[in-house]
């Protein structure tokens, strides 16, 4: 955990959501109900039928480089990172049991454990020993192997541990556990690099003596009679046009199945030949494939970090999708409609975000086309997006070819149509420019909606709604309002100001500022020497401020009342991310191989908060999202916190926020809690205990857990909570004679209400002569005491007689 300090107050660093699900394999429970993933430091926990994410498992300290189910215990799970300790949990209530393996140098793996040298990586055997204490350190350890690939898809256990294949370059080891002999196996490359014929992934055949390799070529080889050396043989199997990612074989053995590039479950009939079957078009290229205990459920990892759940006929029944953040090229933008965070998704899409729930909500298809998952070809991409103050209005920019003379983009606009609740395109411009966009904003104004793109091409120009000439309406699509330059220098990026009056775009060393509604340049700003990167006006009191960096490592703020320069300062920042609800910037900062951040007013050059070592990398995408609620009983010192929280991007696309204590307490403590969703079916025996649950909640002020929050192999046996169950729903006499007072309670209340409507009525047909006797309470009481007595016996008596 980092820790933000700023004089003597403390702010952590959080990953608030959006890690790798796709690192490693996933697992899917014995009963198929829940699924479960390495995600940085945690291991997440889903449902199978639902897609929610339930919890988390929350314990390691560095990345989760593995989990596997405890053969002992269906329930639960061992987890393996990199900080070197393999854990034990209950992975349904999230419950950490045992510290199973300390190790302080080492990359832990299941069966495997790498060398903290990235040059020697070795298998070496673990006993974890046995012991009540929750941690134990591991003392045994034993070599197996030290030349071993770093990827463990080319390493496997076969016939339920007896022996472990693993695969490295050109080589396939098998070492028997029980004869503590190795038996190596090689192949010939089919160029002098062997580049052909290396092998990518491994898979054991649970109850036969066969081994599936894939390799790069394509190929997968079914090796058999490798327990003697010299009689080993394979077959081939090719149907993939790239690299084999991965291999599986379901728990009966009857079926193979490999993924690659191509994006497609291909399922091998064992022993039939080449008889296969295919589910294609599943979205990135498969990395990973698991298949559950009883084999009905499969589960395919992606590129894209997604987890596809296929059922055993080769129907999708689920997609657990995570943040896609490998080729981020746009900035981190918030929907203001959603509170969404949007971002390069899968290729030609844009992904909705929601961070509060760390769920994927839907991608929107820019560019759409048919995205061809191979290497080398020249696709469209979303570079550029951006959105209007009111989320109205999207606008993306999509391109191909890396040169100029092979260069194509469009500029599109798109719509928010209320029924559909999404973009709808409505203007693609094809020749907004002629050379490539370099940055684009809307301006801030909820009257007027304009948009400004900033090209190579030396020029800006503003597009915006026009009237048609005829009816003087709005028209439904966008054009060109004004094109502007500034003596033929190139511009660098652009900015409005929070009311929109002044639009700044910057050319090379050169700042100009423009009125929108002329369209006249009202002044230039000229600075220290450096291309002018970032740009960004003050908002509410420090509006008549322009903060501008350069790439000769230069934070200069002007005074636009004065146009002249109020201050500067020498640091070289990264990203310059201002809050749209306050008058804070945050400057993110790269220097001595470590990014610091730096939270600042322009009327101030003093930093308000300020934190060295935040990451190794540089950041150079952050937002500010608005909070739904400011933040109660906040400090001073944690006021730039108030309104907005501030998310960063690093290098290595982990997805960091900056917050309070309280708030990590919240989350921590949300994230423990079992997600019940509401289309669940309302069973009887729910509406029995779970809404007795609820009213006894309401009636106690202090909580007791309910029968369905208890974990099932940690209750009493099934006979004494029978018993107590049928012992409940029986009647003793003392609720049968409360049963008969409240009933005779109600029968009083009865007659009376009905005595008096009876006098009502008589006054109201005025019979006032008529008295009306009355009797007494007691002689009421005995009359109603007779009247239920049971008089049944004298019928007996009265047949008896002759």
């Amino acid at each position: 955990m980092l820790y933000i300090y700023i004089y003597i107050y403390i702010y952590n660093i959080v990953r608030c959501g959006g890690s790798k699900v796709n690192l490693r394999p996933p697992i899917i429970s014995t009963d198929s109900r829940f699924l479960l993933c390495a995600s940085g430091d945690l291991v997440k926990v889903y449902s199978t039928r639902t897609e929610e994410w339930l919890h988390s498992l929350q314990g390691h300290t560095n990345q989760v480089t593995g989990i596997a189910l405890n053969p002992a215990n269906h329930l639960q799970v061992y987890s393996c990172s990199v900080d070197g300790t393999v854990k034990l949990w209950d992975f349904i209530d999230g419950i950490l049991i045992k510290v199973q393996l300390v190790l302080t140098h080492f990359l832990t793996l299941f069966g495997l454990c790498v060398s903290a040298c990235p040059e020697c990586f070795q298998l070496v055997a673990v006993h974890l020993p046995k012991s009540a204490e929750q941690e134990v350190e591991a003392k045994e350890m034993s070599v197996v192997s030290s030349h071993i690939s770093s990827n463990p898809s080319c390493t496997a256990f076969g016939r339920g541990g007896e022996y472990i294949a693993f695969a490295r370059h050109l080589q396939l080891n098998v070492y028997f556990f029980r004869k503590q002999k190795t038996c190596s196996f090689s192949l010939k490359a089919t160029d002098k690099k062997g580049a052909k014929n290396a092998f990518t992934c491994i898979a054991c055949h649970p109850t036969d003596d066969c081994i599936a390799t894939g390799h790069e070529d394509g190929k997968i080889r079914l090796w058999r009679n490798f327990i003697h050396k010299k009689e080993y043989t394979y077959s081939t199997q090719h149907w993939h046009h790239n690299a084999v990612n991965t291999l599986c074989f379901t728990p009966e053995g009857t079926h193979l199945l490999s993924g690659g590039i191509e994006s497609v479950l291909v399922q091998w009939q064992y022993g039939a030949g080449n008889r296969k079957e295919f589910l294609p078009r599943l979205g990135g290229s498969i990395l990973h494939i698991s298949v559950s205990s009883d084999g009905q459920l499969f589960c395919t990892s992606h590129s894209d970090n997604k987890i596809t759940v296929i059922e055993s006929s080769f129907k999708v029944c689920g997609v657990i999708q995570g943040l896609v953040k490998d080729g981020v090229l746009t900035d981190l933008m918030i929907d203001p409609r959603s509170k969404a965070l949007v971002l390069n998704g899968k290729p030609g899409h844009l992904q909705f975000y929601s961070l509060l729930r760390d769920k994927h909500l839907y991608n929107l298809d820019i560019v759409q086309q048919e995205y061809i998952y191979e290497a080398g070809l020249d696709q469209f991409e979303v570079v550029k997006a951006a959105f209007d103050i009111k989320g109205s209005w999207l606008a993306t920019v999509e391109e191909r070819g890396q040169k100029s003379s092979d260069l194509e983009f469009f500029l599109k606009l798109w719509a928010f149509d209320e029924r559909t609740q999404s973009f709808v395109l409505n203007t693609t411009i094809t020749a907004a420019h002629t050379d490539r966009i370099i940055s684009m904003c809307f301006s801030s104004s909820k009257e007027t909606t304009m948009l400004v793109t900033i090209a190579e091409d030396g020029q800006f120009k503003a597009w915006c709604q026009g009237a048609d000439a005829d009816t003087q309406q709005d028209q439904n699509f966008w054009s060109c309002d004004f094109v502007g330059s500034y003596h033929n220098l190139k511009p660098t990026n652009c900015s409005f100001s929070a009311d929109s009056s002044l639009l700044a775009v910057s050319f090379q060393e050169v700042i100009t500022i423009w009125s929108p509604e002329t369209w006249e340049m009202l002044t230039t700003l000229c600075q220290p020497p450096g291309v002018i990167r970032d740009l960004c006006f003050g908002r509410l009191s420090c509006s008549k401020y322009l903060l501008g960096t350069t790439t000769r490592n230069l934070l200069c703020c002007w005074n636009l009342l004065t146009c002249a320069l109020e201050w500067s300062s020498s640091v070289e920042v990264s990203k310059l991310q201002p809050d749209p609800l306050s008058e804070n910037v945050a400057a993110f900062s790269y220097q001595s191989k470590h990014t610091d951040v730096f939270v600042f007013k322009p009327s101030e050059p003093r930093p308000l908060f300020t934190n060295k070592n935040v990451c190794s990398e540089k950041v150079h995408r952050a937002v500010f999202v608005p909070r739904e609620e400011p933040l109660n009983n906040c400090d001073e010192s944690s006021q730039w916190l108030n309104r907005s929280q501030l998310y960063f991007l690093t290098q290595n696309m982990d997805l960091l926020t900056f917050s309070t204590a309280t708030e990590e307490d919240r989350i921590l403590s949300s994230s423990k809690q079992l997600v019940i969703d509401d289309s669940v079916a309302v069973t009887p025996f729910y509406l029995l205990l779970g809404k007795h649950g609820q009213q006894q909640q309401k009636l106690n002020t202090q909580s007791h857990p309910a029968l369905l929050h208890t974990p099932a192999h940690v209750l009493p046996a099934a006979s004494v909570l029978c018993s107590m169950f049928v012992n409940s729903l029986l009647i003793s006499n003392t609720g049968v004679q409360e049963e008969m007072d409240s009933e005779k309670e109600e029968e009083d209340s009865e007659e009376e209400m009905e005595a008096c409507d009876s006098q009502q009525e008589l006054r109201v047909q005025g019979s006032v002569d008529e008295v009306t006797l009355k009797l007494s309470k007691a002689q009421e009481r005995e009359l109603k005491r007779v009247r239920k007595t049971d008089f049944s016996w004298m019928a007996g008596l009265i047949d008896s007689k002759p």
